[in-house]
């Protein structure tokens, strides 16, 4: 279990040492040969939704690391809150560089056609994402029962998220934001096989 999660902080501090260089590439490669991509196109549209579910990813990791003493637990989230406000950083830097909106009046992942899929009702604005009420909750656990449901959150967020970076390998033009998608589905899925562990040492497993 720990040199799992040791291995997945390096390649958490991977993806921090190549932050600068795809932000970069990403300028020069405004489309792979299609131009700037619009401000309605999948590269526009995944930049754009990921970076808010990457924020809530990152508000839920800050949460269970005040409410926990389990180093396992801890450090976990300490990676994917690093790695996830790192690549959030990169998708809205993106959106500067293309010279496009932060934020849309169109419903969340219409880029992906499915822009009625989520209502988000109580802040769950997209697939995976908890609501207010599971943050409130979170927020007033702790030990092992805050491990739990932090573990179970986290599984349904990275689902949500692997769906959608699917989307973007699928439909972005943008060469190096199609290769940090496809970077995201991978990691991701590591990640719900380790929560999928730690939830069993915890007699628990996810929701759904």
């Amino acid at each position: 279990m720990r040199q799992h999660i040791g291995w997945i902080a390096g390649a958490a501090a991977a993806v921090l040492v190549a932050a600068g260089a795809i932000t970069y590439a990403v300028a020069e490669d405004g489309g792979s040969g299609t131009g700037t991509p619009g401000t309605d196109s999948a590269d526009a549209g995944f930049a754009r939704d990921m970076a808010v579910h990457h924020q809530q990813a990152v508000e839920m990791s800050y949460i269970v690391r005040d409410r926990t003493t389990d180093e396992e637990v801890r450090r976990l989230a300490y990676d994917i809150a690093q790695t996830q406000a790192n690549q959030r950083g990169m998708l809205l830097g993106w959106l500067d560089l293309w010279e496009l909106p932060k934020v849309s009046a169109k419903p969340p992942m219409t880029w992906m056609g499915m822009g009625d899929m989520a209502s988000g009702k109580d802040g769950a604005l997209m697939p995976g994402m908890a609501t207010n009420a599971d943050l409130k909750k979170l927020g007033t656990l702790s030990g092992k029962q805050a491990e739990i449901f932090f573990l179970q959150l986290m599984t349904d967020h990275h689902k949500g998220g692997i769906h959608m970076a699917e989307g973007c390998v699928a439909k972005c033009t943008v060469g190096v934001e199609k290769k940090l998608a496809q970077g995201m589905v991978d990691a991701q899925q590591s990640e719900i096989q380790l929560m999928a562990d730690m939830l069993k040492e915890r007699g628990a497993k996810p929701r759904s």
